[in-house]
């Protein structure tokens, strides 16, 4: 890579690790349901706009079904599940579970597409589940029933997030990427609407928070995305999958930078746990096929 993909490449994971550092700060003042339905939407629109000014071709109608349902798997539920945890889980934790996603994906490939695991996959798995327990058990968070349950709802996203990934290459192969992520913010949003309708608040918002709703939406969502298809048109799918392991990086750093949050030795050790075990699971050819199937 170039310089220039290679600022877009952490660009993107700067973008999507400040994810976590947002639905910290909107979510427990709006609600974990409003945060997410304000950035699939403001982020669905921001895409359509985009491919409305260059006239990029759009399947919004012809998949909508499917969207509804990668709306669901990769946007609704998982979005939701974060937020929901950030409730008692800080930034830089609820980002480096979040990059359990590979595992899952794995395991979902095993039991959806029959793909079998070889020895250093389940090397990977082993060491990806130690490294959750590792966590849990040197997290700087006091641990309750509370930080369990939002523990969980992190895994429960990664898992989602990993049968979106094998749902994709099942029904939505051929949809370029830009039709696949307006479909699946829209879709996402039609999904959340009934419930974030009931938790619109009724006092004054800060402007932190709606600068963290905005800056959600439109710089980790829709402005992320944009990067992510650069780097799949310039540097190929392979390489930007190595985004995968800067976004908990970048997660961390925000967390502690904004938010003063404390990084310990165990967090430390459960996020190289981690990323080693997304090395492991790291399949080139696998990686390759599935991105290339989603690329505009």
């Amino acid at each position: 890579m170039n310089a220039k993909e290679l600022t877009a490449l952490f660009l993107l994971a700067a973008l999507w690790g400040a994810s976590f550092l947002f639905m910290r700060i909107s979510s427990p003042v709006i609600g974990p349901v409003l945060t997410i339905e304000l950035r699939v939407l403001l982020a669905g629109i921001v895409l359509l706009l985009y491919a409305w000014l260059f006239k990029k071709a759009m399947n919004i109608k012809q998949h909508w079904k499917e969207y509804l349902i990668i709306g669901a798997l990769n946007a609704a539920i998982p979005f939701t599940f974060i937020a929901t945890a950030t409730l008692h889980l800080n930034a830089s934790l609820a980002a480096i579970f979040n990059s359990t996603t590979p595992l899952f994906t794995a395991l979902a490939s095993l039991f959806f597409l029959k793909e079998p695991l070889n020895a250093k996959k389940w090397i990977g798995i082993v060491f990806g589940t130690f490294g959750v327990f590792v966590l849990m058990g040197w997290s700087p968070v006091p641990f309750s029933i509370q930080t369990t349950l939002s523990a969980l709802l992190s895994i429960l996203a990664a898992l989602s997030y990993g049968c979106a990934g094998v749902y994709a290459k099942k029904a939505l192969t051929g949809v370029s990427s830009l039709s696949l992520a307006i479909g699946q913010q829209l879709g996402a949003s039609i999904l959340l609407l009934p419930l974030a309708i009931v938790h619109i608040p009724t006092k004054p918002v800060s402007s932190t928070v709606i600068y963290s709703v905005l800056g959600l939406a439109i710089f980790c969502t829709a402005i992320a995305y944009l990067f992510y298809f650069y780097l799949l048109a310039n540097v190929g799918p392979t390489k930007t999958l190595s985004v995968t392991f800067l976004v908990p990086v970048f997660g961390v750093i925000w967390g502690m930078i904004f938010l003063h949050e404390k990084i310990t030795i165990g967090m430390i050790a459960g996020l190289a746990i981690i990323l080693a075990s997304i090395f492991l699971l790291s399949d080139i050819k696998i990686a390759v096929k599935r991105q290339e199937s989603l690329k505009g």
